[in-house]
């Protein structure tokens, strides 16, 4: 259960700065609690090593004597709940924050041992590393000094592979992959990055006996102390040369519980084999072909590791085998075929998750309660089925009357989803998922919601999904079907002050309409947004909607007159007709380490014709300016469109009641140039990272008659449209900088936006960006004066979490 209360912030004020106070003084006192034949190490350092080697060297040193960083709190925060009577507990240890670094000459020893064998296996043969300790007041400075000599080169390349088969395999597979190359200093990590990929081109090629220890290197000292020979060895097993084998028949076996597969089974199997599959399933639970659909190791193909590797990842991506185990079997030891076993352990198959809240604020109180039903395996074919009930109550209180004596708002929901692991296509079955899970999604909802003497809500959304990878990196997501019934009905009775006061709800809550179209996404290098790495990233898709009911009613002879404000209608409401495409192209460019420069350009356009040429498009297919992801130096939905100024509203009640409403367009242009790199790899346990930005870009309307724009004047409506002689005219600027704290799972992201151009203003006084510097008081005042209740902000401060973009 949950519940909402507002609290002031200054009552957690003093306890945080005491808190933080405390850290303080027990970070800085940690060597009082040792005993005086102590040291803690404060400082290592590694002198005298090439600067590309530096920070994997400093890895060599042992965890236990590395000093934490200056700015974490991890020591004060062990010091504050691990000492007692001035010495470090060594029972009853909490679990907060890491000790100090204790200095312990062993594994001095140990770090400098280990520095050294680095720095050989980098290619300096004659590196000696030596270690010095100074302690002064219990605080320890350790020093690691290397003397490197020259470093080797790699002179000639060689090698001697005695399986004829397994030497053409490697040559002709050697240019994808190899890291090696005569004049190259000898690198330790390049000969084991060598052998793991032989392995992989072996494995991916028959070789299933194939070990890695089969492949090592003779390293060949020449004349010359500064180069050396390297040969390549690929060995035969003791009983012959390497064989390649290909697949025998598949026994897939599926347990009969979650608790695994009983000696007892292996008397069970079945006798039918289907396409090279011996399938058994102990439970009963499963059908066959949804099952085998995602089994990769076909009978008579040569063995590939990565078609094993494939038959794991789908298996587990049906969601409905909690372990999945694959050996092979040969039966006899001349045979060159090998037989996979898919040992499948089914998870629990249902689950049932209830949440409720009760939110109280102003006065009212209420409750929801929903029920969540999942069933992963409904028509026994990995079907994931997912019915949501969701209730809820609002209630007036004060007055002395019982709390739901005066109940002014229900709310009531019901939504079910099956998603199929496959695609589901009349007279077409396509074999899919080599490099990812196809779905086939068909969800529909239904929204009663009722608020006393306001309105009575009605909407009911059916949709069927196809999602789909064409490749690893290129995803399509295609909607072909899109049906929404939206009824909205507003009380007669409302005083038009208050519909004036809440024009936003009287939008939303009084739409009558239906909708019912297709969309299509295609999405390209979204598996490399987490890596560090230059690549192009894509994502475009279009939402059409309204053609096929035009077609209908054109075909029935339903009278329209869309220009007039009367629009053909079906099932009593009218129907949306537009188009809206819209486009994300990055551009990611790696600098080397972690840093990245990044360029954005979005797009998109909403454009409403036929049947809602009069209404526009609907109020959510809008576009809008700012917020954290978009032009950082605007709120969210406060910029554009085009050269529009709130001035022209006429009164604060005007201006607070369209607040967020009378700046959306029918179409957006934005553009975002960002520079990332780290401050800081040690801060609190995580990484500090910085950024660098420049944006710019706005919201426009093309004929202005969307939803919200019914009564605008003439001149108005012209300071809103798109203009392209007026295009830099129109465009906002911003800029800033911002802070991202990774902690591996999560990136919390602070920005700092500042205003340099501002479009609503006219010729130079577009450029904020000098009142900023000279003058920024007055300007701020003169603002307030014609657009109260807004403020003018030169700097927009955004938090959010994950990167922008």
């Amino acid at each position: 259960m949950k519940a909402y209360k507002s609290f002031k912030y200054s009552k957690l004020k003093s306890p945080a700065i005491l808190l933080l106070i405390i850290v303080l003084i027990q970070g800085c006192s940690s060597t009082k609690y040792i005993p005086d034949y102590q040291a803690i190490v404060k400082k290592v350092t590694i002198d005298s090593v090439d600067a590309k080697f530096e920070e994997q060297a400093y890895n060599y040193v042992q965890k236990d004597i590395r000093p934490s960083s200056a700015f974490s709190i991890n020591v004060p925060l062990y010091n504050l709940f691990n000492t007692k009577d001035g010495r470090y507990k060594t029972t009853d240890i909490k679990p907060f924050g890491s000790p100090p670094a204790i200095l312990d000459s062993a594994l001095v020893e140990i770090s400098r041992n280990q520095i050294e064998k680095f720095l050989r296996g980098k290619g300096y043969f004659q590196a000696k590393v030596t270690s010095d300790i100074k302690v002064k007041e219990k605080k320890a400075e350790i020093k690691f000094k290397a003397q490197s000599g020259p470093a080797s080169y790699i002179g000639k390349l060689s090698d001697s592979i005695f399986t004829p088969q397994v030497r053409a395999v490697y040559h002709k597979e050697k240019p994808t992959f190899t890291h090696l190359h005569e004049g190259m200093q000898y690198d330790s990590d390049s000969l084991s990055y060598e052998r793991d990929q032989i392995y992989r081109i072996m494995k991916e090629n028959g070789y299933y006996e194939f070990l890695r220890p089969f492949v090592n290197f003779d390293v060949i000292e020449t004349a010359d102390v500064k180069k050396v020979d390297l040969k390549l060895n690929i060995t035969n097993p003791p009983n012959g040369e390497h064989k390649q084998f290909t697949i025998g028949n598949t026994h897939m076996l599926i347990a009969p519980s979650p608790d695994g597969l009983p000696d007892s089974a292996r008397y069970k199997l079945s006798k039918d084999t289907i396409n090279g599959i011996v399938y058994t399933d102990f439970s009963g639970r499963y059908r066959r072909n949804p099952i085998v659909r995602y089994d990769f190791l076909k009978q008579n193909e040569l063995y590939d590791i990565r078609n094993e590797q494939l038959t794991y990842d789908r298996m587990y991506e049906l969601n409905i085998f909690k372990n999945v185990k694959i050996d092979y079997y040969r039966r006899d030891s001349t045979s060159n075929k090998i037989n996979p076993i898919i040992l499948l352990t089914p998870q629990k198959v249902m689950s049932n998750r209830v949440e409720g809240e009760v939110p109280f604020n102003g006065g009212t109180v209420g409750f929801n309660l929903s029920n969540t039903y999942t069933n992963n395996n409904l028509f026994r074919g990995a079907e994931r089925f997912e019915l949501q009930l969701k209730g809820g109550l609002q209630s007036r209180i004060g007055n002395g009357t019982s709390p739901f004596r005066d109940i002014y708002q229900r709310d009531f929901s019901i939504s079910a989803s099956i998603s199929v692991p496959r695609l589901i296509i009349p007279f077409y079955n396509p074999v899919l998922g080599g490099n990812g899970m196809p779905h086939t999604t068909f969800s529909s909802s239904y929204i009663y919601a009722l608020q006393k003497d306001i309105s009575v809500r009605r909407i009911f959304i059916n949709s069927i999904t196809y999602d789909w990878f064409e490749t690893k990196s290129k995803l399509h997501s295609f909607t072909p079907l899109n049906f929404e019934y939206r009824f909205g009905n507003l009380d007669p009775s409302i005083p038009e002050e208050i519909l004036l006061n809440n024009i936003y709800y009287g939008i939303l809550l009084g739409r009558k309409d239906l909708t019912l179209g297709m969309k299509y996404t295609y999405t390209l290098n979204a598996d490399k947004l987490n890596q560090l790495r230059t690549f192009v990233y894509l994502r475009g898709g279009v939402d059409i909607a309204g053609n096929l009911l035009q077609g209908i009613t054109n075909a029935f002879g339903a009278e329209r007159d869309p220009a007039n404000g009367n629009s053909a209608k079906l099932l009593g409401l009218p129907f949306n007709q537009y188009v809206r495409p819209e486009i994300d192209i990055r551009w990611y460019k790696h600098l080397g380490g972690t840093n990245q420069f990044v360029a954005r350009l979005t797009a998109g356009v909403g454009y409403a014709y036929g049947n809602s040429e009069e209404r526009g498009i609907p109020f959510e297919k809008l576009f809008f300016a700012g917020g954290s992801n978009g032009i950082r130096a605007w709120q969210a939905r406060t910029l554009g469109p085009g050269n529009y100024n709130r001035d022209v509203i006429g009164t604060d009640l005007g201006r607070r009641t369209l607040f967020g409403l009378d700046q959306l367009g029918e179409m957006k242009i934005e553009a975002n140039l960002e520079y990332r790199y780290t401050l800081l790899r040690k801060f609190f346990g995580g990484v500090l990272k910085g950024a660098a930005f420049v944006d710019m870009g706005n919201v426009w309307n093309i004929n202005g008659k969307s939803t919200l724009s019914g009564n605008i004047s003439e001149e108005i409506r012209q300071q809103t449209l798109l203009k392209f002689s007026k295009l830099a005219q129109q465009t906002a600027i911003g800029a800033g900088a911002g802070f991202r704290y990774d902690v591996q799972y999560f990136v919390f992201r602070f920005d700092i936006g500042l205003k340099v151009k501002d479009p609503q203003f006219n010729g130079s006084e577009q450029w904020v960006i000098g009142k900023f510097l000279s003058g920024g008081r007055d300007f701020r005042n003169n603002y307030n004066l014609t657009h109260a209740p807004d403020t003018y902000r030169f700097l927009q401060y955004n938090f959010g979490i994950g990167m922008p973009f």
